[in-house]
């Protein structure tokens, strides 16, 4: 069992940001917005590429801390909010931190970082039931 403090990091995960990743996940999601599969569409809107929709985002929120917790925990609830824009080309480096320890319950705050700022941040709380 592991055991979890507030002040905890999770480990860096980096996502590279690229076109198929974006498109793929855009229709995996139901989001046929032109914005997130046709470059023409994009630009016309005054970005320089197509970009990654929310729901790709929180996937991968989700992902990062699923991974760091294990099948100990589930996903109780998600707080989420974006920021700067992912266009391809990029790359998304997403960190986390345990904010705090309530019996079986667990907030991991997360940041997704591009070039650009901050493109997510996100809370994310856990339903602990093996805690140590």
């Amino acid at each position: 069992m592991k055991t979890v403090t507030v002040g905890q990091a999770l480990p860096e995960l980096i996502v590279p940001i690229t076109a198929s990743a974006i498109v793929a996940a855009a229709i995996a999601t139901n989001d046929y917005e032109d914005v997130h599969h046709d470059k023409a569409a994009a630009q016309a809107t005054g970005v320089p590429d197509i970009f990654m929709n929310i729901l790709t985002s929180n996937g991968f929120v989700q992902r990062y801390v699923s991974d760091w917790c294990g099948p100990e925990a589930r996903i109780a609830a998600v707080d989420i909010r974006l920021g700067a824009p992912n266009f391809v080309g990029d790359t998304m480096r997403i960190t986390g931190e345990v904010s705090r320890v309530e019996g079986d319950e667990v907030d991991v705050r997360v940041s997704g970082r591009n070039a650009i700022g901050e493109h997510v941040a996100a809370t994310v709380t856990l339903y602990w039931r093996a805690r140590a």
